[in-house]
């Protein structure tokens, strides 16, 4: 009987949770890039600008979007951060800092001007080919992390900025 009750119990809290919604989600970024700009490394820029892109092309249809313009100007820094005793490097630590500049494309007021700096960092193996393997996913990480704070400040600023 108390299995019962505890089952039920369970799935009124829920069914009471369907409606849940985050506050700073992906569905209140009402937004189409009109223009961007890329600096620095290209390749992460460019990676962090198609997910932008694909974000706001979902939005294509709708009549309440705006129009954007989007800067963004990524760099990489790799530091070693331990050596053993004949000054092999044992250990690296990357540094990506993405500034992001993101403007109304049509009265030219800044919804969001903002660096995002992420650090990681990362043992040598013992294959070269391991390493370079290991840093790769660790930019990969880097990326994901700075497109993911990108996302909540844009979200807040859109909403503080355009709702009020």
């Amino acid at each position: 009987m108390k299995k019962i009750t505890y089952l039920i119990f369970l799935l009124i809290i829920i069914n009471g949770c369907k409606g849940y919604e985050p506050i700073f989600s992906t569905k209140n970024l009402q937004f189409t890039i009109a223009n961007h700009s890329i600096e620095g490394n290209k390749i992460f820029g460019n990676k962090i600008y198609s997910r932008l892109n694909s974000l706001s092309k979902s939005n294509k249809n709708n009549k309440k979007v705006r129009s954007i313009d989007l800067f963004i100007k990524t760099t990489k820094d790799k530091t070693p951060t331990s050596k053993n005793s004949a000054g092999k490097i044992l250990e690296y630590k990357i540094t990506l800092n993405t500034d992001i500049k993101v403007t109304d494309f049509i009265t030219k007021d800044i919804i969001l001007d903002q660096v995002f700096i992420s650090s990681l960092t990362y043992k040598v193996q013992n294959k070269y080919s391991d390493t370079v393997n290991l840093e790769n996913r660790s930019i990969d990480n880097l990326v994901d992390k700075t497109y993911q704070e990108l996302i909540i400040r844009l979200a807040e600023n859109i909403i503080t900025k355009w709702y009020q």
